[in-house]
């Protein structure tokens, strides 16, 4: 590709977009040099300048500013309109010599997980960036890209590398997060006493978990196929990035996936220790209740009317009869502690 020497024909730029939902519009040349922030408005005029691309981040724009978009980088109908609606499943869609890519974003909030959508749209010379939801801005991911030129000369497909490269990153945090908070539940985990909120905890962290592995899971087709496939856009010498970016994806899925099976262990033993703890309980309380009901029935029989009771008369009688439910009373214990009842 042939460098531009002078922008010459470029549009005064400025600092900060106007429109809040802008977060950036940045000119670039296709040598991987920085040309300078621009409005959308004079994105023809850039575009004019035949080695020039522009990169546009955009945080929840509304129709009019995704309309405007649409006429300047000539975009589909349905991908417009799915990038207003939102609420999309993680696909890849290819609509002549561009690409629009879904993907869910994740974030740790107050210890659960917002979730968040972000559309890209991909073409020869335009990179657009619209977020939805919960979602970190990507300026890292852009810095990131500008401090290696000689990549992005290869074009906008770099920037769409460093997006989904900073998506997948993100995600392996929260992950770790969950972690280590499992080990601190540890100790609530094993006890014999049952907490509601412990298992409460640990099911939501699991429900998020399970929603988080819906959303990575699709998106090792869709960088399956930024590796394979679209050659027109996606040079052969990003793809083994992209391949890297794939690598990081399949880690992360694979370690939600351990992650559910330790938290599924530790409601089960949570559960198995509680049970366990209350069949101990109501075996000490049938022990002692064995041991109550022996006496019971023995002093129960001579609190009767009878005028002929075994032994009334004897004086001996009471003595022997305190003596002989002791040592029954005695022997039951004996047989119930051997036997770890009590």
């Amino acid at each position: 590709m042939n460098t531009m020497t002078a922008p010459h024909a470029l549009p005064s730029t400025s600092s900060t977009p106007a429109d809040p939902m802008v977060v950036n519009c940045v000119a670039y040349r296709f040598d991987g040099q920085r040309i300078g922030d621009t409005s959308l408005d004079d994105i023809s005029e850039v575009l004019k300048e035949p080695d020039t691309f522009v990169w546009v981040g955009l945080h929840e724009p509304d129709e009019t500013l995704l309309q405007k978009l649409q006429e300047e980088f000539d975009l589909h109908d349905l991908a417009i309109e799915d990038a207003q609606h939102a609420h999309q499943r993680t696909k890849i869609e290819a609509y002549g010599d561009s690409l629009f890519v879904v993907v869910q974003t994740a974030q740790l909030v107050g210890g659960h997980i917002a979730f968040g959508e972000t559309h890209v749209f991909l073409g020869p010379r335009y990179l657009v960036t619209v977020r939805h939801g919960a979602s970190l801005s990507y300026a890292p991911a852009r810095r990131n890209c500008e401090h290696t030129p000689e990549l992005l000369a290869l074009g906008p497909a770099y920037g769409l590398y460093g997006v989904l490269d900073f998506i997948v990153d993100n995600l392996l945090p929260i992950v770790r997060d969950f972690r280590e908070e499992l080990q601190e539940l540890e100790k609530d985990i094993f006890s014999d006493t049952f907490k509601r909120s412990t298992i409460r905890r640990l099911y939501d962290m699991q429900r998020d978990l399970m929603t988080l592995r819906l959303a990575v899971a699709p998106m090792q087709d869709i960088i399956s196929q930024l590796v394979r496939q679209h050659p027109q856009l996606i040079p052969d010498e990003l793809r083994a990035y992209f391949r890297d970016v794939y690598d990081h994806v399949f880690r992360v899925n694979e370690s939600i996936s351990a992650m559910r099976e330790m938290l599924a262990a530790a409601i089960n033993v949570n559960l198995s220790l509680v049970t366990f703890g209350q069949n101990e309980v109501m075996k000490r309380l049938a022990g002692y209740a064995a041991m109550l009901a022996a006496p019971t029935l023995i002093t129960s029989w001579y609190g009767m009317n009878f005028t002929h009771m075994p032994e009334l008369a004897e004086p001996w009688a009471y003595p022997v009869i305190i003596g002989v439910v002791t040592t029954l009373v005695a022997s039951i214990y004996y047989v119930l502690k051997r036997a770890k009842w009590l």
